[in-house]
């Protein structure tokens, strides 16, 4: 059998006008979800932003409820494709104290990379901050699809690392507080680029937090630790 080169094969068809479409009103609908509430922001906003005709909004979402599901989705595949790759499958293949502290790093690197350093991450903490103080379908599709699977891995690779219980609670509000210190970056920005004379997170005000909450990490631990000896 001859094969096709390996150049050819890699390649990817380009998207469609469709696909173009229904991605332009997914950013367009988070954008001013997010900035506006879901019932402050009409249809027809949305089609303007993404510049899109308002019939795409039921054709390819049935609707202004669907697409904000949609958006949510988005979050759930954006969110989770970083935190496969930054986190193993299993966490019952990280075996040992050391590989799991040095996983929970790449985790933190990643969380960094993406919360603090990625302009569109605001979009995304904002139309959760949306949905927190306003529940709907949308955050139940985040919960299930991100926090519960991504915040379960996290314990038990945790676990691995100190030797306590997975599902303590202590164990899970541990957990809690790794992630919150890197979001606070993202809720506050505006505050923290002022406090520390940052015009914006660039490579080596992005090293400086992973600096940071490595440290943090690793003094949680060596506490954990002598507290046991």
């Amino acid at each position: 059998m001859i094969k096709a080169p390996e150049n050819l094969t890699s390649l990817k068809a380009p998207p469609s006008s469709a696909e173009l479409t229904r991605a332009a009103l997914i950013h367009a609908a988070l954008r001013l979800f997010g900035r506006q509430g879901f019932h402050a922001t009409s249809t027809r906003e949305i089609a303007a932003a993404a510049r899109a005709n308002i019939g795409s909004i039921a054709y390819h979402f049935g609707g202004k409820e669907g697409l904000r599901a949609a958006c949510a989705n988005h979050i759930v595949e954006t969110i989770g494709g970083i935190a496969g790759a930054a986190m193993a499958e299993d966490p019952s293949e990280i075996q040992g104290p050391e590989a799991a502290h040095n996983r929970l790093n790449t985790v933190l690197e990643a969380m960094v990379g993406f919360i603090v350093a990625r302009p569109e991450a605001g979009e995304f903490v904002q139309f959760l901050l949306r949905e927190l103080s306003q529940p709907s379908e949308a955050l139940d599709i985040i919960y299930n699809g991100v926090f519960e699977p991504v915040h379960n891995r996290l314990c038990r690779i945790w676990a691995e690392a100190t030797g306590e219980d997975p599902e303590s609670e202590r164990t899970k509000i541990t957990v809690f507080t790794m992630i919150g210190q890197v979001v606070y970056f993202r809720i506050a920005g505006p505050a923290v680029m002022r406090r520390l004379g940052w015009a914006g997170v660039g490579p080596a005000e992005a090293a400086a937090v992973i600096s940071v909450v490595k440290s943090n990490l690793e003094a949680i631990i060596a506490a954990r630790k002598g507290a046991k000896s």
